[in-house]
């Protein structure tokens, strides 16, 4: 297979913990036509100096912000500032295995796809215990909206189906609603049911405060996907309940 140009999109804020583990994981691809695009959110200089390791490398770019911005501004300048076939997605303390992207292009190719993901290990910030995430088979706007097993981290769309498409500058779940877009303009999303991506769980993050996550998603739905009391009460219902059998009570 002749190998599609891929762009990797990373925002990064003051995850000088993590992110080196995360960029290893992407320089050890065995796909090799990727260019990575870090924008850094103005992290503390620790962060910063764990980046500029990786600056002579040509395949890496790293943008740093003088201001913080948040990870919507960040995902939607790396994207303007790609140019590739593809457009993949990582978060700067997950870690994906070395032949995810290859497995997944291949996948999205055979099958003209637009929008893929994979099923993934879920992990606690200090254990080494992978526990087995499955997403289903595919998925489309109606679902997703009340189970949202698409984990940033695993997906990959094409640039032609992402177009005009931005993240939205919302405090967390900026994903939600662009994966919500892409849903509502390519009918399905398909799931690669392999386990290639390693997501962290992090006790303090933002976005393991569920309540705090809800909040945003009903935001989210009320002003964007213009869901009633109703429609915006089941969705969070069946997003709760998933993400229990998911994750548990952690």
């Amino acid at each position: 297979m002749k190998e599609k140009s891929v762009s990797i999109i990373l925002p990064n804020f003051n995850s000088s913990k993590y992110i080196y583990q995360t960029v290893v994981s992407i320089l050890n691809q065995s796909y090799k036509k990727w260019k990575l695009i870090i924008v850094d959110d103005c992290s503390d200089k620790k962060t910063k100096n764990i980046l500029k390791k990786f600056k002579k490398n040509k395949k890496i770019k790293i943008i740093f912000l003088k201001k913080n911005m948040g990870a919507a501004y960040c995902r939607n300048y790396a994207i303007k500032k790609s140019k590739s076939h593809y457009l993949a997605f990582i978060d700067s303390d997950d870690i994906w295995l070395k032949d995810k992207i290859k497995r997944q292009i291949y996948f999205m190719e055979k099958n003209n796809y637009k929008f893929s993901y994979t099923n993934y290990f879920s992990f606690k910030e200090n254990s080494k215990k992978l526990n087995k995430v499955f997403s289903p088979s595919r998925i489309d706007f109606n679902e997703f909206t009340k189970n949202t097993s698409i984990g940033t981290s695993t997906m990959i769309v094409k640039r032609s189906l992402a177009k005009n498409i931005k993240f939205t500058n919302t405090e967390i779940c900026e994903d939600y609603y662009y994966k919500c877009l892409l849903l509502k303009k390519v009918n399905y999303a398909f799931c690669l049911e392999n386990f290639l991506t390693k997501y962290r769980i992090r006790k303090n993050s933002l976005q393991s405060n569920r309540l705090k996550n809800f909040l945003w998603i009903w935001k989210i739905n009320r002003k964007f996907n213009n869901f009633n009391f109703i429609e915006n009460l089941l969705s969070l219902f069946f997003i709760s309940l998933n993400s229990l059998k998911k994750y548990g009570f952690k």
